[in-house]
Formats: structure tokens, C-alpha cells, sequence
């Protein structure tokens, strides 16, 4: 959630329930990025409505079950399920968005957040006996995937694809979800970037937020949301040094993952999947929901596709179908 003031008043039922802890006045409500969530900054506390008691009773499943995993999570001070309220510790504005763009101390931003994203996938080791987080199985990625075509292309695309394109895109988001099932499971944030982890106001601490989407799924699935991101266009080469320093970490977690090499084919193929299923979402974003602004990263997520295209042999025949589909500047 992206914390930008925007004028709007505290509803009455809302100011109501507020009232028992002398809250009601003063709010200042923020606007949200992607979701349809409310927010407001009260006095030591953040106010989140959430739109349907869907998306609120699975955030509150995660935060309980991350907490008590000891993972960093905002405190919950009340809860009205009734209104979809959530009041919960003011974690403040910085995020790590912030650190990242001061290049002095962005090594060690992405250190953090690394390290971060170990203890998460660490943390459901053991846990499985408990009620399961849902599963990133095979229809939810294919459901991802299939927002490219559905979105994407119509909006993008002149005339519909022809039969043998649209069965080369069965087949690459077949074998994409094929790869993302075949990895070992872990708890996934499932939106691991730099808006969604906030600094710490006291301790400086990342702290993880907008985890209501969380899954268990494959174990390189943060990791790709972290170093393919909307922001920053990290080069090959550091992403490669942030991969291997990931899996030296899950080596130290006690995870035993493969040679360095298919590791970073599994990250790659992971970011392929989510890359496309990216493009797909922001054209949703602002054909439905009026978001407009989302088509500016399109560019720089083709740039991403067209780059996982041709990183693996296995897929690279696909940039012949992928080509008209995508922008000039995607394919130097």
C-alpha cells in the first residue's frame, strides 16, 4: 500500500465504532495502490477496510499464523468484521521502495529483503498440520497465466491470435506451471516488492504488509517478485549475485536446493510465469478499474518476458509467436 493523503471522510458506521476508543477525529485517509482497500492514519494506529469479508478473513488467517511463525508482521489493535475493518499499529510511510532508490544503500536494502524473504520460506517448515495456507496449484497459476491472453491481448492486439498461437500459449504456460509445481513448497507472499515491505519507524526492521494473497507454493516465487520488479530494471548480472547469495542462504536454512545452475533456471522460469501473468493484471487494472497509470510499466514487463524467452533454449522458439505481440523496445 502505497501512503498518499487523499481527502475523504471517516464514514459515519465507521466513526462509530471508532468512537469507543476516542479515534474518530483527525483521520487522515490514504489512497491504496492496486486494491480496492480504504485506509486512514489515525492517532498511533492505521485504519484498512477491506471491500468483502473474502480478502479480510484471509489477511487475518496469515497475520495470526505469520505472527506466531514470529515472522514481522503490523500488530492488530480491533477488528470489525462486520464493516471489513482492520485497526492495526502505524507502521508509517518508508518503505523499502525508499531505500532502494538511494543507490548508497541499496546493496544492503536488498541484503534485508532477501534475507527477509528466507525467513519466510523457512517459516512454514514444520507448520503443514496446521490449516494449510491455500495451495499454488495448478488452476491458480494457469488462471494467472491465462490473464495474458485474456486481457492483455485484447487490449493490445489488433485481431485475435490464430489457432497455432494460441496453442503455443498452451503450451509454454503448460510447461511454465509444470516447472513452478515441480519446486518445493514454502510459504509465498505471493506480492514480495518494495511497496509491500515497510521500514520499521523504532527498530528499522522490514516489516511485511498486503499478505492476504498468501500461498504455499514454489520456493523461487518471492524471490522472482523481488528482483523482476515494476521500479528498478536490476541487470543480469546482479540478479544472478542476488540468486546465488538466495540459495546459499536456503543452504544455510537447512533447504538442500540444486546446482547453481538449474536454480537460477528455476527463478528465471518463475519470473516468467509471473511476468506474464503481470502484463496481463495491468491491463486489468486499467481497463476495469480505471487504473491507467498501470500501463506505463508495460514496457518494462515485456522487456522481462522477452528476456526469460531467450534465457532458456527450451523456450526461446516461442519468441516467434511472443515477437508481434510485443513492443519494439522489448526486443532489442
Amino acid at each position: 500500500m502505497a501512503a498518499r493523503p487523499e481527502p475523504s471522510p471517516l464514514p459515519a458506521q465507521v466513526r462509530s465504532w471508532l468512537a469507543q476508543w476516542h479515534l474518530q477525529d483527525g483521520a487522515q485517509a490514504l489512497r491504496g495502490d492496486a486494491s480496492a482497500r480504504r485506509y486512514w492514519r489515525l492517532r498511533g494506529a492505521m485504519l484498512a477496510q477491506f471491500p468483502a469479508e473474502d480478502e479480510l478473513l484471509p489477511f487475518l488467517r496469515v497475520q495470526y499464523r505469520w505472527q506466531r511463525a514470529g515472522l514481522p508482521v503490523p500488530r492488530i489493535l480491533a477488528v470489525q468484521p462486520r464493516l471489513g475493518l482492520i485497526l492495526q499499529e502505524d507502521l508509517g510511510d518508508v518503505d523499502l521502495k525508499s531505500r532502494l532508490d538511494d543507490r548508497a544503500s541499496a546493496e544492503a536494502a536488498m541484503e534485508a529483503a532477501l534475507d527477509l524473504a528466507l525467513r519466510l520460506a523457512a517459516a512454514g517448515r514444520g507448520q503443514w498440520s496446521r490449516p494449510a495456507l491455500p495451495a499454488y496449484d495448478a488452476t491458480r497459476l494457469l488462471g494467472e497465466l491465462r490473464l495474458f491472453r485474456d486481457w492483455y491481448l485484447p487490449a493490445h492486439v489488433p485481431s485475435a491470435p490464430s489457432a497455432a498461437a494460441e496453442a503455443a500459449l498452451d503450451e509454454i504456460f503448460a510447461t511454465l506451471t509444470a516447472r513452478a509445481l515441480a519446486q518445493p513448497r514454502v510459504w509465498v507472499h505471493r506480492d514480495f516488492h518494495a511497496r509491500n515491505i515497510l521500514i520499521h519507524p523504532r527498530s528499522g526492521e522490514l516489516v511485511l504488509i498486503d499478505f492476504q494473497d498468501a500461498v504455499e507454493g514454489p520456493w523461487t516465487y518471492d524471490l522472482a517478485s523481488l528482483l523482476w520488479d515494476r521500479y528498478w530494471d536490476w541487470s543480469q548480472e546482479r540478479r544472478s549475485a542476488w540468486i546465488a547469495s538466495y540459495r546459499e542462504g536456503l543452504v544455510d536454512a537447512g533447504f538442500a536446493p540444486p546446482s547453481p545452475e538449474i536454480f537460477e533456471a528455476q527463478v528465471q522460469s518463475m519470473a516468467l510465469q509471473r511476468n506474464l501473468k503481470i502484463l496481463g493484471i495491468f491491463c486489468r487494472l486499467a481497463r476495469r478499474d480505471g487504473k491507467e497509470h498501470y500501463l506505463d510499466f508495460l514496457p518494462r514487463f515485456w522487456s522481462y518476458v522477452w528476456e526469460g524467452l531467450g534465457h532458456d533454449a527450451k523456450l526461446a522458439a516461442y519468441r516467434d509467436w511472443f515477437a508481434p505481440w510485443a513492443p519494439a523496445s522489448a526486443r532489442p
